[in-house]
């Protein structure tokens, strides 16, 4: 598929067959995906309907079909997003990935050479032969461009959809040929099979920003078994399995460091010029590259699930939210198509029945006019733009999650943060610890038991505490999270809550000397929670989290650029205080999951709010949310729930993911702008007379090919600086 019309036009075809319903047609991911009753219309179907339009089509996972003429996304554009079947460890690396066609080698490109030639067979023979045997080159010349175009004209014409390109083409060029006109015929022809290839090369150029993203990944990968490393395909590898990776050589998998010592250079996937420094523990992400000493990796995400699969999968998940712009011009253009057609009518009946004007001066105008009406150039201006831009997010660690999202993003007036993992590192370290009852050992027992397998940074960051000084977490039962207040399990028959002090003061458990302690700790900027074994407090501890280092300079920039920023946490209001006041941020605090929803919707209607979050706790917010925004370190429920998500962890990127949605709208209105100001000059001087049939389709497809052109300058926008 070449354009946005092209999807349009499967997805008419299709939803006209009985017991469909859902239809999304992908352009970029050239994918199809419905929901069928079988009972009314099978699978078959639904493939005959959509080779009836002239396109290949194959299950997901296939070889794709190639039918004799088409154009279609060459194969392992997408090999990462695919499920991959179960393949052998043992077995031979996978073929290298297939060489899109170049232009001139698709039947594109040979009917442009080939029309091309003809047409300049044609006028030598105006200039050395007799002018008989020149219109038979130029009617020669128009049947053979016209001959494909016709083809696929009549057969959307079969599939219920009349007023199309290909049938406008149709009646222009073969209505030119009646009334005598076949040296224009055949211009016209050549010149829409020049612009049908540009669309066809302008659409590879924008998938290449996705494919460049799917062979991040490696092939193969060395895999470690019995001491010995073998190359297996990546896609082969299983969660457990342990990869060696070389200096130079691409993490083939997403895992965890078991050994080694090494940069890791994270720009292809986040964008992030400065190598991160890995030690054993740390995370690795499938495509980064390791700059320095060997490491032993184990495989933590099948490859179907990596960094890059899911980068891959949320782009081409994208198109399906379509911008509201994009569907209202898809319902204009529905309407817009007829009116032309009989607008077009009209001018060529009118003027000779009405004011005796020549039948074959009107015909001609009309026939014109019926090129000047095509839309193709508006219906593309917003996907392509659209495309565009989650292209560039993608390469810069933005992920967002369609059209409507871009659209959203665009008006936002208010920014709210959550706090820890957010506009805070997410990695607190306990900075005290007190024991009420015990030892300061047995404390850490009970609180790392409980906050065992914990997603929240402060529960992670009490275990590797008890971890650092050789505790081992108290065994526990019945393990639980207390939305907004912390955890608690049973241990040795009772029942321990880790959690916030307000938990502990519902509970009558924090005594006068505690409370002052407490809050001494807070007034410092440090969170604490408290360890209650029953209603009896056993002590506390105390943890800091430091803001992001670009945190501050994030909120001054969403600020210069007119949007209100508000930090939202379930700390305490001192910690809350003391971190806003270094931010230079407003705050509330203490507040419940519900509360952070209350708060985004308790915002002026004619507000647009984009929060900010990465926990379980954010998700009912951002889901509450005009645009929700998930932090790439956050849960899965996080990201699931998000509109959009940043994959580098970097809070500048928020402002630099709005001036993407911004820049992408206002690249949209320069697309409109140019799509119907080019058809209102033309459809003006072709009834006057003055311009005629090949500048007519010169006008359209100079238009498709600007609205594109335009569209790909998004390519190279920088969200960063604008």
């Amino acid at each position: 598929m070449d354009c946005g019309a092209c999807a349009a036009k499967v997805r008419g075809a299709v939803e006209r067959l009985p017991g469909v319903e859902d239809v999304d047609v992908a352009l970029m991911a050239e994918r199809l995906r419905l929901r069928l009753d079988d009972g009314q219309s099978s699978p078959e179907s639904v493939e005959k309907a959509v080779r009836k339009l002239g396109f290949g089509i194959a299950p997901k996972g296939a070889r794709p079909e190639r039918p004799k003429g088409g154009f279609v996304l060459p194969e392992g554009a997408f090999p990462v997003a695919e499920e991959t079947a179960d393949a052998d460890p043992a077995g031979a690396a996978p073929p290298e990935e297939a060489r899109p066609p170049a232009w001139h080698e698709t039947a594109k490109g040979r009917l442009v050479i080939g029309t091309g030639a003809l047409l300049a067979a044609a006028w030598a023979a105006r200039l050395a032969l007799p002018a008989g045997v020149s219109h038979w080159g130029f009617i020669l010349a128009t049947l053979i461009g016209l001959l494909p175009v016709a083809r696929r004209g009549f057969a959307m014409l079969r599939a219920g959809m009349p007023f199309t390109i290909e049938m406008l083409m149709t009646i222009a060029a073969g209505g030119a040929l009646v009334i005598g006109e076949a040296e224009e015929a055949a211009l016209v022809v050549f010149l829409f099979a020049v612009g049908e290839l540009l669309e066809a090369v302008s659409a590879g150029k924008a998938r290449e920003g996705i494919r460049a993203l799917s062979r991040l990944v490696p092939r193969t990968a060395r895999l470690e078994t019995d001491g010995r490393a073998r190359e297996v395909p990546a896609e082969a590898l299983r969660i457990g399995q342990v990869v060696q990776v070389r200096p130079g050589d691409r993490v083939p998998c997403d895992g965890a460091v078991l050994s080694g010592t090494s940069g890791v250079d994270e720009s292809p996937v986040t964008g992030e010029s400065v190598p991160v420094f890995k030690t054993p523990g740390a995370d690795v992400f499938a495509g980064t590259i390791n700059a320095e000493a060997l490491l032993r990796v184990r495989v933590d995400k099948a490859a179907q699930d990596n960094t890059i699969a899911r980068i891959v999968r949320l782009v081409e998940e994208a198109e399906s939210a379509r911008a509201p712009t994009e569907r209202f011009i898809d319902r204009f253009s529905r309407v817009y198509m007829p009116a032309v057609v009989g607008a077009a009518l009209l001018v060529a009946v009118l003027p000779p029945l009405l004011f005796g004007q020549p039948w074959g001066e009107w015909t001609y105008r009309a026939l014109a006019l019926l090129l000047i009406g095509c839309p193709c150039a508006l219906v593309i201006s917003v996907p392509a733009s659209i495309a565009s831009a989650l292209s560039t997010g993608a390469r810069n660690g933005l992920l967002m999650k369609g059209g409507s999202v871009i659209e959203a993003a665009a008006r936002t007036t208010h920014v709210a943060f959550d706090k820890t993992g957010t506009l805070t590192h997410g990695k607190p370290r306990v900075t005290e610890l007190e024991a009420i009852s015990g030892s300061e050992a047995d404390l850490l027992a009970l609180a790392s038991g409980v906050e065992s397998g914990a997603s929240h940074p402060l529960g992670r960051a009490i275990c590797a505490e008890a971890e650092r000084r050789g505790i081992a977490p108290a065994p526990v039962r019945d393990g639980c999270a207390l939305p907004g207040k912390g955890a608690e399990a049973v241990i040795g028959g009772m029942t321990v809550s880790v959690g916030a002090p307000r938990l502990a003061r519902e509970r009558g458990a924090l005594p006068e000397a505690l409370e002052t302690r407490v809050a001494a700790l807070e007034a410092e900027g440090k969170t604490v929670v408290i360890v209650l074994k029953g209603d009896a407090a056993q002590g506390f501890i105390a943890l800091r989290d430091e803001p992001r280092d670009d945190a501050a300079q994030a909120v001054a920039q969403l600020r210069a650029m007119g949007i209100a920023p508000l930090m939202l946490t379930g700390d305490n209001p001192r910690t809350a205080q003391a971190i806003g006041e270094s931010l230079g941020i407003a705050h509330r605090a203490g507040l419940m999951p519900e509360d952070k929803v209350a708060a985004v919707r308790a915002h002026p209607p004619e507000a647009r709010v984009m929060m900010i979050g990465d926990g379980i706790n954010d998700a009912p917010a951002l889901a509450a949310a005009h645009v929700g925004v998930a932090m790439g370190s956050g849960t899965d429920v996080a990201l699931e729930t998000a509109d959009a998500a940043i994959l580098r962890d970097r809070v500048g990127d928020v402002p630099g993911a709005i001036r993407l949605a911004r820049a992408a709208m206002g690249n949209i209105r320069q697309n409109i702008a140019i799509a119907l100001g080019l058809k209102a000059v033309f459809l003006v001087t072709t009834l006057l007379g003055i311009t005629g049939l090949w500048i007519a389709i010169l006008a359209d497809t100079g238009a498709t090919v600007l609205v594109t052109l335009n569209a790909m300058r998004l390519l190279v926008f920088r969200p960063a600086r604008g």
